[in-house]
C-alpha cells in the first residue's frame, strides 16, 4: 500500500474501513442514495498475463488506483442531481456501485428504491432470443411478476418501433434497434432512481427527441430521483436543479446547479 493509500485508509472511519452496501426497494425513504466514505480500488497489471498470474502468486507488480476516493454523497428522494465532471473523474464507477454493477471496496452504499439506468442500452440481451423473450428475460431479472411484465411489454414494443422484428433473434438486430430495446425497457418499468447518461442519441434525431421527450415525462414525476451524468453544463441546467462536481474521484463541490456548473467551468477555463 501506498503512503497517499495509508493516509486515506487513516481518514476513514473504522465502521466504514470494510464494504458495506445496503439496496432495497424501499420507495418511501427520505433518502434514495447515500455514499459513506466510499472507495473503489482496481489494479492495474501491465498485462493480461501479469493479471492471470497475480491469481496464483502475491508478489506479481500492479498499480493501484481509486477511481472512487473517500467519495461521500447524499441525495434525496426526488431530487435531480447531475454529476459533473471531465473523463476519468469517478462518474461512472460511482454509477456502477449505485446500478450494483460494482461494488466499494471501502464505505458504505446506501439505496432505497428500484434503480433504472439509461447507460449501456444494448448491453445484456441474449442474442439467441428474440426482442419479445429478451423483454420477458430481462423484467423477470428485476424482479417483476409475470402480470407486469405482461402489462409493460405492449408499451415497450410499441416504442422501440421493431414492427415484425421483436419476434426475430436480437442477433438479427442492428446496434441501434438493440439500443432502441434497450431504452424503451429501462424507461418504461417505472424507476424510483433514474440513471441517465448524456449521450441519450438513440437512433435517428426523430427517436432521440422522443427519447428525451421520454425523460422529461419520468422526470415530472417528483418522486422519481434522478441522477444525470454529464460535463455539458447545458444538459446539466436543462435536466437538474442541484450538482455534484468530481475529480480524480473525489466529491471537490456540491451546491445549487448554477453555482456548481459555474465551479466546473472555472475548475476547467
Amino acid at each position: 500500500m501506498s503512503s497517499s493509500d495509508t493516509n486515506i485508509a487513516a481518514s476513514i472511519p473504522q465502521e466504514f474501513a470494510r464494504p458495506s452496501v445496503v439496496r432495497d426497494n424501499d420507495s418511501n425513504a427520505e433518502v434514495a442514495i447515500q455514499f459513506e466514505h466510499v472507495t473503489k480500488t482496481y489494479k492495474l497489471f501491465k498485462s493480461d498475463r501479469a493479471r492471470f498470474l497475480a491469481t496464483f502468486l502475491k508478489k506479481v507488480p500492479f498499480k493501484r488506483v481509486n477511481a472512487n476516493d473517500d467519495l461521500s454523497f447524499t441525495i434525496k428522494r426526488g431530487e435531480a442531481v447531475a454529476f459533473l465532471g471531465n473523463n476519468g473523474a469517478g462518474k461512472s464507477t460511482a454509477l456502477k456501485i449505485i446500478t450494483g454493477v460494482s461494488y466499494p471496496t471501502q464505505g458504505r452504499v446506501t439505496v432505497h428504491g428500484r434503480v433504472s439506468a439509461l447507460l449501456e442500452l444494448s448491453a445484456g440481451f441474449d442474442p439467441q432470443l428474440s426482442g419479445r423473450e429478451n423483454i420477458a428475460f430481462r423484467g423477470q431479472l428485476w424482479g417483476l411478476s409475470n402480470q407486469e411484465i405482461k402489462e409493460l411489454e405492449p408499451d415497450i414494443i410499441e416504442f422501440a418501433e421493431l414492427g415484425d422484428y421483436i419476434d426475430q433473434p436480437m442477433r438479427t438486430y442492428s446496434s441501434g434497434m438493440k439500443a432502441r430495446l434497450g431504452f424503451a425497457f429501462a424507461s418504461s418499468i417505472k424507476p424510483d432512481i433514474l440513471v441517465v447518461d448524456e449521450a441519450l442519441s438513440v437512433g435517428d434525431r426523430r427517436f432521440s427527441k422522443k427519447c428525451l421527450k421520454r425523460v422529461h415525462e419520468i422526470m415530472s414525476d417528483s418522486h422519481v430521483t434522478v441522477l444525470f451524468v454529464t460535463h455539458s453544463s447545458a444538459s446539466a441546467k436543462e435536466f437538474c436543479k442541484r450538482g455534484i462536481v468530481l475529480e480524480h474521484g473525489k466529491d471537490i463541490y456540491e451546491g445549487d446547479i448554477k453555482s456548481a456548473i459555474e465551479f466546473y467551468e472555472k475548475r476547467n477555463s
